[in-house]
């Protein structure tokens, strides 16, 4: 029972030591924040065991991105952990399209105590950005349940029967000295050591020291943008308190980027023009007192300012996909298949300034797909296609007829240098010895038989490896016999048809290359050789040139050119005779360049390009055709085919829709490929757009009818150049167009149309690419007259008095309705309108009453008549010109009593057309002549002026006022208020001089000064007395007489002693003495000279 007790008090004590790192300390802010941002779940902060692994979870909900969001995994400030991936860090990324959420995981496998520290992650998408924190912890690993000392917890159980007794552990811990935690955590059981150090860190930081010198410390951290300022301020307890300023552990020197402000206890630190430099800590030191901060420094987004372009390859070449961006030092993602590209055998980067190349050494067939582009600020993509790469033979062997003992050699070259291959005779493969040999140099493969004898003849094969091609010759032994030849023999002309005879007696040579005949003669004695052109002999020296031997004739052509091709003639001659044959040489060449290159039609993502053959085939029929293309501005072309295509006419596929393409041709022959023609003009795929929408009829009229609808739903990069409206007849299938060129908006009045007659109308839109479907009316359209009761549709504005001023503009717009158009008649006061002094202009919906400068004479009411023959409609407005009123008159003072004024007037002669609202009395004193307001807005014709000045005379005058205003000129009063004194008599005192007379008396002293040497300076004071004090200036007790160091002066009592230039003899005391027949006084002060030093001179 002893057993099970122990172990269970061994087993919480193991447990509490595991908890402890991971508990929460109070006042500390727990790790895992609030979700916000665009995370949805976030890292946790995690004590890890060694050894073990550890996983962190990120969730970001993309519902509100355009594109995919970008995730990074850091490790205390910068260290990007994606280029550390491995087999210790591992990255996982899912996404689910139901919630749309991206989910990211990081798992470090086996944790070490390398792992420990601060972590964060951030995640972008465009404009948008967020970031949160969280750190890992690393303990060694618990003791196993097997390697415990159940002995040793007996025996401890058996000495420790008492109870146990609940204290708290961490007050113990807090009060004891750092030596004695060891003993501590042994008496209690608490085994992990480096858990309660950071506790117990932790805890004591709970209580911060409250600084003596700041008010205001620093944040915890600034963010900037590069190339942004940033101000970072303190306050101080001291205004006069001296601060150092550190960045990264170095003091900061004043200068233009760093600028130092002190206002009061406010210190301020300036950084201008922020790179990625200043991205760092900063401090602010005041004696032994310290203020940190961070401040980090944000790029701005990075654009790309030119795209990849799309690249069309063969398998084993190189790839370079190019992109240039705005920045030089910007950070650029290249991603496919959803997975970042790093540096490896395979794939390569290369950086000049702002341009970023991305490089494919050798493309297989794995390599196909989109490649991506990322930076902070933008994106671009580009298709690679890889096409299996054929092999060409350039040359193939040839049979062979030797002789016994000469040497065979059979070659042949194909198109690429690495391929290897295999040679066999009669299906056995060959194998080299001393007489055979194989070689392999570069493109050319050759099997050479030395010694030939008969049974080396045979067929003879050469297998490429890898390629179902095979090239096959025979060798031919020739056997000699020698027979009895007589002494004369006629010439005879042997032609070899075997080699470059490609019929009887017709030779092929390709333009530029070298042509050698070898002609073999016989007879005896040796024949003379004659070879010509027409009638033209061939020399034996120039480019083309006849070389004789003994049996043997050579026809040369150095360089050979389209004017060497014809029929050549040879003659041979001796004394027993005459022989003569003919050889055709013909000229070959590759072709001309293909004509006309231009495109005849476009689609969303396709073009149809069409071309002329080249006007010069080269002598050899074409077999066909290569086509490339390119982005306009780019100097990059893509082959669209490897394969030779035989019609003119091609359609380009996988284009970007929106985007400028040229296209150019190349002809192929049995020779080879010509000269690319000429690019082909500008054309942009684009497909035509969808049929407008919502096509209905507005009006119908005896041979009109108005429609009307709304653009297409798809509209694409081409936009729409205008719209096309055809009709018919119903039961018709001619369709006939009714605008000659495209009108750009969505309403047309078709004219012209049989009235009575059912029509059908369509509408088509045209841009670049042609015409969209058209948008057909569902049902025929009856084309007659619609009569409609005339209605006018008043404003509500003019439904009562439309009032304005005089020179104001008046434009009243009036719609009414009524088909067939109605008569429109406007009357003033019951006569016609006037159109000299008011404009009408009237349409088929409204019409317009326009005055361009209103007179009062335009007042009255207007009538305004809709009708359609006996049906009528009728509206009366009444408009009415008002203008400022006159002047009022008679304005007459009636009484004055007292203080106060009685005045009355009559209303003035013109009032502007409208009721007058009020008047505005003002009053002036006869003496001043100002005018004062006395009353505003009075509505009677008559007032009462209080509150006058007694022993004045007063005037008034009157301003009239209505809606315009107040009156340009005012009423004045005819005759005048006269405020008489009343009978008041003034008893005056009896008039006392006051004596004025007394002693001398400084009412401001000297004050000590202390001045600078070489300096002029003053002492001044203040002193009153009657009779006017004499002054005497002294210098240590000796009168200053008429120095001309110093000046004094006196002005109304104040004093004042110049010092010229002192020195240090001129310091001392001075005293300043007034005297006059009633006594005096006098006041003194020290004046300290003093000489600046170098260290003063320097501040």
């Amino acid at each position: 029972m002893s057993i099970n007790v122990g172990f269970q008090q061994f087993i919480s004590v193991y447990t509490v030591s595991l908890t402890l790192p991971v508990e929460h300390v109070p006042g500390e802010e727990p790790q895992m924040s609030q979700i916000s941002g665009l995370f949805v779940e976030k890292p946790q902060t995690v004590t890890a065991i060694k050894g073990k692994n550890v996983t962190f979870v990120a969730k970001v909900d993309s519902s509100q991105m355009l594109r995919k969001p970008t995730m990074k995994w850091l490790k205390g400030k910068w260290m990007d952990l994606g280029s550390k991936a491995g087999k210790h860090l591992q990255f996982k990324e899912s996404y689910d399209r139901n919630t749309k959420i991206y989910t990211y995981e990081l798992t470090i496998v086996k944790v070490v105590d390398g792992d420990a520290g601060g972590y964060r992650c951030e995640v972008t998408s465009k404009d948008k950005c967020d970031s949160c924190t969280f750190d890992i912890s690393v303990e060694d690993a618990g003791e196993d349940a097997g390697e415990l000392d159940f002995s040793g917890l007996l025996k401890k159980r058996k000495q420790k029967e008492e109870p146990e007794i609940d204290v708290d552990v961490w007050e113990i811990l807090k009060n004891a000295k750092p030596c004695d935690y060891e003993k501590i955590a042994f008496q209690y059981g608490i085994t992990d050591l480096r858990g309660l150090l950071k506790r117990l860190k932790k805890m004591k930081k709970v209580e911060p020291k409250k600084s003596d010198a700041f008010l205001k410390k620093l944040g915890p951290a600034y963010s900037v943008e590069k190339g942004k300022k940033i101000h970072l301020n303190v306050e101080l307890s001291d205004p006069n308190a001296q601060v150092r300023w550190l960045r990264n552990g170095q003091e900061i020197k004043p200068s233009a980027k760093y600028i130092f402000e002190s206002v009061g206890g406010i210190r301020k630190l300036t950084i201008n023009k922020c790179t990625l430099a200043d991205d760092a800590a900063y401090e602010c030191v005041v004696g032994e007192e310290k203020s940190f901060t961070e401040v980090f420094v944000q790029e701005p987004p990075v654009t790309i300012t030119k795209m990849l372009d799309d690249i069309h390859v063969v398998v084993g070449e190189k790839v370079e996909f190019e992109v240039e961006v705005s920045d030089e030092g910007a950070n650029v993602k290249c991603i496919f298949q959803d997975l970042e590209l790093s540096r490896d055998g395979k794939y390569r980067f290369k950086k000049d300034g702002t341009k970023h190349w991305l490089i494919i050494n050798e493309a297989t067939a794995e390599d196909i797909g989109t490649y991506y582009v990322y930076t902070s600020g933008g994106e671009s993509k580009a298709e690679l296609e890889v096409e299996e790469k054929e092999l060409e033979v350039l040359q193939s062997i040839a049979d062979l007829t030797l002789k016994a003992a000469e040497q065979a050699v059979f070659k042949c070259e194909v198109s690429d240098e690495k391929v290897t291959g295999k040679w066999f005779k009669d299906g056995v493969e060959v194998t080299p010895s001393n007489r055979i040999k194989m070689t392999h140099i570069g493109r050319t493969h050759k099997l050479v038989i030395d010694d030939v004898k008969p049974e080396d003849a045979g067929d003879y094969t050469f297998v490429p490896d890898g390629y179902a091609l095979s090239l096959s010759a025979k060798l031919n032994f020739l056997e000699i016999k020698i027979d009895y030849v007589p002494r004369q023999e006629p010439p005879k002309i042997h032609l070899d048809t075997t080699g470059s005879f490609v019929n009887k007696n017709t030779i092929i040579v390709v333009a530029g290359n070298k042509l050698r005949f070898d002609v073999d003669i016989t007879g005896e004695p040796p024949p003379t050789v004659c070879w010509k052109k027409g009638d033209t002999v061939r020399a034996s020296e120039g480019r083309v040139r006849v070389e004789t031997r003994k049996n043997l004739s050579y026809f040369v052509i150095e360089g050979a050119e389209r004017s060497d091709e014809g029929l050549y003639h040879i003659t041979v001659t001796n004394p027993a005779g005459e022989d003569k044959a003919d050889v055709m040489v013909k000229i070959v060449d590759v072709p001309d360049p293909p004509e006309n290159v231009k495109c005849t039609a476009v689609g969303e993502d396709s073009a149809s390009i069409q071309w002329d053959p080249p006007k010069f085939d080269g002598g050899v029929p074409v077999k066909g055709y290569l086509m490339e293309r390119k982005k306009k501005g780019s100097s990059r072309w893509t082959r669209l085919n490897f394969d030779i295509y035989e019609s003119t006419t091609y359609e380009a596929k996988k284009m970007i829709e929106g985007v400028l393409y040229e296209m150019r041709v190349f002809a192929v022959n049995g020779i080879g490929i010509s000269q690319p023609s000429a690019s082909s003009k500008p054309f942009m795929p684009i497909a035509p757009t969808s049929e407008p929408t919502r096509l209905t009829v507005e009006d119908v009229t005896d041979g009109t009818c108005a429609l009307k609808w709304l653009p297409p739903e798809r509209i694409g990069a081409g936009g729409i150049d205008g719209y096309i409206i055809e009709y018919c007849v119903e039961g018709a299938t001619e369709w006939v167009q009714a605008n000659e060129t495209p009108v750009e908006k969505n309403s047309y009045r078709v004219r012209g149309l049989p009235v009575g007659e059912k029509m059908l109308f369509r509408v088509t839109a045209v841009n670049i690419a042609g015409r969209s479907p058209p948008a057909v009316m569902a049902q025929a359209v009856t084309i007659r007259e619609i009569v409609e009761r005339p209605k006018i549709r008043l404003p509500r504005q003019l439904r009562t008095k439309y009032i304005k001023r005089v020179g104001e503009k008046v434009n009243l717009v009036i719609p009414f309705q009524g088909k067939p158009r109605p008569v429109v008649t406007w009357l003033k006061d019951g006569a016609p309108l006037d159109t000299k002094l008011v404009n009408i202009r009237t349409s088929d919906v409204d019409t317009i009453l326009f005055i361009r400068q209103a007179a009062r004479e335009h007042s009255g009411q207007y009538t305004l008549s809709v009708q359609i023959e006996n049906m009528e409609d009728k509206v009366t407005l009444e408009i009415q010109i008002v203008d400022k009123p006159g002047p009022p008159i008679a304005a007459t003072v009636t009484d004055v009593w007292g203080f106060n004024a009685a005045l009355e007037w009559k209303p003035p002669k013109d009032n502007g057309n409208c009721e007058i609202t009020g008047y505005t009395i003002q009053k002036a004193d006869l003496k001043t002549k100002e005018w004062f307001m006395v009353l505003e807005h009075n509505r009677r014709p008559s007032c009462t002026v209080s509150d006058l000045v007694m022993g004045n005379e007063y005037t008034f005058r009157v301003f009239s006022e209505n809606i315009c205003g107040m009156s340009d000129d005012a009423g004045i009063s005819k005759n005048t208020a006269a405020i008489t004194k009343t009978g008041l008599k003034q008893k005056q005192q009896p008039y006392k001089e006051k004596d004025m007379c007394s002693s001398p008396k400084f009412i401001t002293p000297l004050v000590d000064r202390s001045v600078i040497a070489g300096y002029s300076a003053a002492i001044s004071c203040a002193v009153r007395g009657h009779p006017k004090p004499k002054i005497i200036w002294m210098k240590n007790k000796m009168i200053i007489g008429e120095n001309p160091k110093y000046l004094m002066q006196n002005n109304q009592g104040v004093l004042t002693l110049n010092i010229r230039k002192p020195s240090l003899f001129d310091g001392g005391k001075y005293t300043c003495r007034a005297i006059n027949d009633l006594g005096q006084d006098e006041v003194e002060c020290k004046l300290e000279v003093r000489v600046v030093t170098e260290k003063e001179a320097k501040k």
